[in-house]
């Protein structure tokens, strides 16, 4: 009674924290104001089914994707212990789930236990590629500090609950012969032939424990972490803009200026305009790019591709996605504050340096949009401040007195093609 009254207790304030984690998520992501991208639900379903669930921007990196994939499978179907887990523990009970499943039981165990040792070569294969300093993009200042040192932790995090699970089969089979005849709990369980039946139930239990309180502890991690994108993988890709790439949709405001000036009649809604022409805070972005900046996993892909980057400019599409989140984050910290994103976050010049080619967009294995928030600041400083530069503001003169962005009148154009 007393094991079960403490797993009890765990799992309940476990859960209240992360229900308080992801209340805190919602709050921040009403800062933003409605993205109204609730259209061709079936076409955004395809979308999550491929791109989230099917993995499918991962391949462009095969080795990568491979084991990704395979944490990504020992994830999901080694967590459908915890279902077994969650009942022995509330319920007093050892495998409880082996009477109702019969033959099967043990077949499907040892799938978890061969998941669990793909899952351990998968981790220590992404902490080489990581200290081995071999990839710029794991490199880059974006990632220092707390990004990588997240990024270790995960890693190792998942070694722990692998090896936890895996030791917890082998420390059983050791002390009772068949009780936990799994494949590696076979081969495993002859590393501890010399321990007694009492130190074996020790390592056992606290194998069992560690699991579990594993499990949790990795759950209210997440939200924290950037791996958050194992759960929010999927709305934010049903989210995903489902226009074509590049292309920057009619602000209303606008449209509605337009066609007050075209009819004197029409009466605009101006019930849902913005407070601002583009974007100078959190508040002027809309919910999708709040989520984005949550699901990025600052795996650099974007960054790796972005031309502005590689010439050495400052822009780094990572970067905007952190800075994103970083804002949303001292928002809700400090509401009175008097930052903003633009400037505090994120710099003129990373949104300047930015050619528009949409390879961030591209590149993203979670189809992440970068761009639609440059946009949006950059709209901000033409419309609202007047503030571009100076190449920028002498062909837009250009184009507004001459129809094109070059400094002399449409009826020279044709001049170069007279002989000298």
């Amino acid at each position: 009674m007393i094991d079960q009254l403490v797993f009890s207790m765990v799992l309940v304030v476990s859960l209240i924290i992360f229900t308080k984690r992801i209340l805190r998520l919602r709050r921040g992501l009403s800062l933003a104001r409605p993205s109204k991208r609730n259209d061709q639900k079936i076409k955004r379903w395809k979308t999550m089914a491929r791109v989230a669930l099917g993995q499918g921007k991962m391949g462009t990196r095969p080795l990568a994707a491979f084991f990704h994939l395979i944490v990504y499978i020992g994830f999901v179907v080694i967590n459908l212990e915890v279902i077994e887990i969650l009942l022995d523990g509330l319920l007093g009970r050892h495998r409880i789930l082996k009477g109702f499943m019969g033959f099967s039981y043990n077949p499907i165990m040892s799938i978890f236990e061969w998941l669990g040792v793909a899952v351990i070569i998968a981790c220590i294969a992404f902490l080489i590629r990581r200290y081995n300093n071999g990839i710029k993009r794991f490199q880059h200042e974006d990632l220092k500090g707390w990004p990588q040192l997240d990024a270790h932790i995960i890693l190792y995090v998942e070694i722990i609950l692998m090896t936890a699970l895996l030791t917890m089969n082998a420390a059983e089979e050791a002390a009772f012969k068949g009780a936990a005849p799994f494949f590696f709990a076979k081969i495993f369980s002859g590393l501890l032939a010399g321990f007694s039946t009492e130190h074996l139930h020790i390592i056992e239990k606290s194998a069992w424990w560690i699991h579990y309180i594993g499990i949790l502890a990795f759950l209210n991690y997440l939200p924290y972490s950037k791996h958050f994108h194992i759960i929010l993988a999927f709305p934010n890709t049903w989210y995903s803009k489902l226009s074509k790439r590049g292309s920057i949709l009619p602000m209303q405001a606008v449209t509605n200026e337009i066609k007050a000036m075209m009819d004197p009649s029409f009466v605009p809604d101006v019930s849902n305009n913005p407070k601002h022409f583009g974007a100078k805070d959190i508040s002027d972005l809309h919910f999708v790019n709040l989520l984005n900046a949550y699901t990025c996993t600052e795996c650099g892909r974007c960054t790796e591709e972005c031309p502005a980057n590689q010439t050495g400019k400052l822009l780094s599409p990572r970067k905007i996605m952190m800075s994103t989140r970083d804002r949303v984050e001292k928002v809700l910290e400090d509401p009175s504050n008097d930052l903003s994103l633009l400037d505090n976050f994120i710099t003129r010049e990373e949104l300047w340096a930015c050619t528009t080619c949409n390879a961030c967009v591209e590149a993203c294995p979670l189809n992440i949009d970068p761009l639609d928030i440059i946009i949006q600041m950059r709209q901000y400083l033409v419309m609202e401040e007047s503030s571009a530069p100076p190449s920028l503001n002498t062909m837009n003169t250009n184009i507004e007195n001459n129809g094109a962005p070059w400094a002399y009148p449409q009826a020279d154009r044709g001049l170069w093609t007279k002989e000298n």
